[in-house]
């Protein structure tokens, strides 16, 4: 197969074990491309990608920039802070005006769940999901199991505990998806108040003891607490969630065994994880962001790949 199943990556949910492994045979190729002294390849050079971005990012617009400029793509970056959403422009407004400049390819991450489908709905460009609310974020997930693959040799068999705060966050739902797709076993662990209700139905197990859950798994995926998410307090004090669900040098020294630490970003050191464990050799966080962009690279070659197939019919 050298074709993805789906004209949009609009979540892992809607995309295939076939989709996630020919996306990390083309990043192989790309991250070899990116290690090179001349780091451009004129692979999107007739495709013109809009970024819009409506809700604050750095590493992932940033990610998405410099794949997009890699596979030297025209780029146009719109930020929603700055533009006319601010004087109450509707979504489709915003992105027919984008579009009527011919734009191929949209990135987008957007505060509200399924922003991308609907948009896909109405638009003909390809959508790529930047991140929709607490809903998902596929490109995450797709470079987590990137990197797990890369440092183990593969995702299938392997156990992965999610730590913190779940029910926030899109990169838990997108990893559960995608690592379950991949054949790996997933559990999460966290303050029962940041675990979503129906969480056994997505075939994932609970376990609220951090060491337990350290000794069980050959991976930890530490996520932030989304403060800026929470309009009540789910847990009494910072101080008390890092002395619960923090993990520093001590506790992993004391597992007896050899686990590989990853976080999405941005950390907040000495709250999930100490910095001497953000910067040990069984983190692989800076892995995870340089394989940010193969994988960003390889969506949106197989993506525009398909768009040039479907115009040769």
């Amino acid at each position: 197969m050298s074709e993805l199943s789906v004209k949009h990556l609009l979540g892992i949910k809607y995309i295939t074990e076939d989709d996630i492994r020919l996306i990390f045979e083309t990043a192989d190729h790309f991250k070899e491309v990116i290690n090179r002294p001349i780091k451009k390849v004129p692979s999107l050079r007739d495709i013109t990608i809009a970024n819009l971005f409506f809700e604050n990012s750095t590493r992932t617009r940033l990610s998405f920039e410099l794949a997009e400029k890699r596979l030297s793509a025209d780029v146009i970056n719109f930020s929603a802070s700055s533009s006319s959403v601010k004087k109450g422009e509707t979504l489709i407004d915003t992105v027919n005006n984008i579009l009527s400049m011919k734009v191929d390819m949209v990135v987008m991450r957007h505060p509200n769940p399924g922003a991308g489908i609907f948009l896909s709905k109405h638009i003909d460009a390809s959508i790529v999901n930047a991140g929709d609310g607490a809903h998902e974020h596929p490109t995450q997930a797709l470079l987590d199991c990137y990197s797990i693959r890369e440092r183990l040799g593969a995702v299938k068999g392997k156990k992965v505990v999610i730590v913190g705060d779940i029910l926030h966050s899109r990169v838990a739902l997108s990893n559960i998806f995608a690592l379950q797709k991949l054949g790996a076993t997933v559990k999460v662990c966290g303050p029962k108040t940041l675990i979503p209700k129906h969480i056994e139905e997505l075939g994932v197990g609970y376990e609220g003891n951090l060491r337990k859950a350290l000794e069980w798994c050959d991976v930890a995926n530490m996520l932030r607490v989304q403060n800026e998410r929470m309009e009540i307090s789910y847990f009494p004090t910072t101080r008390e969630y890092t002395q619960q669900y923090g993990v520093n040098k001590a506790l992993l020294d004391s597992l007896g065994k050899e686990i590989v630490l990853m976080h999405p970003g941005p950390i907040n050191r000495g709250v999930e994880i100490t910095s001497d464990v953000a910067d040990s050799k069984q983190a692989i966080i800076l892995e995870q962001v340089q394989n940010g962009v193969a994988i960003r690279m390889a969506v949106l070659y197989l993506l525009a790949s398909k768009i040039k197939h479907n115009e040769d019919r």
